[in-house]
């Protein structure tokens, strides 16, 4: 679990940091400590209020074919933004360029740099029949 969060942390502050340098919108005030401080908000973010959000709009989720869950998305960042008050978000589109941005970054980083930590989880010994 710390692990899996430890990840998650450095794969977000890669994240807002590339969000923040392409697009105006998105501000960390120039402070290394208020993205760092910023991506581990977003981190306990997804991991604690997201679960819960994913479940109350299940049935929009649904209905919308997944399209709902990119708005869940968009609204940790802004819940983000009101914790960490040095994190700030411009505008909506804004907030929407940077949902998109965190998502590309986060995949690419899971699909290559973060693939051996998962790589590891999957390379468990299966359960000795006897």
């Amino acid at each position: 679990m710390m692990q899996k969060l430890g990840i998650a942390w450095a794969g977000n502050i890669a994240a807002l940091f590339v969000a923040a340098a392409l697009l105006a919108g998105i501000d960390y005030g120039n402070s290394w400590w208020a993205l760092v401080l910023a991506a581990l908000v977003f981190s306990l973010v997804n991991a604690v209020i997201r679960p819960v959000v994913f479940v109350l709009s299940l049935p929009l989720i649904v209905l919308t074919l997944g399209i709902a869950l990119f708005f869940v998305n968009l609204l940790m960042l802004y819940v983000t933004s009101w914790i960490v008050s040095d994190f700030r978000i411009g505008s909506f589109w804004s907030a929407v360029g940077a949902t998109i941005i965190v998502w590309a970054v986060n995949a690419l980083l899971s699909a290559t740099v973060f693939r051996r930590f998962q790589d590891d989880d999957r390379r468990t010994d299966p359960p000795k029949r006897g």
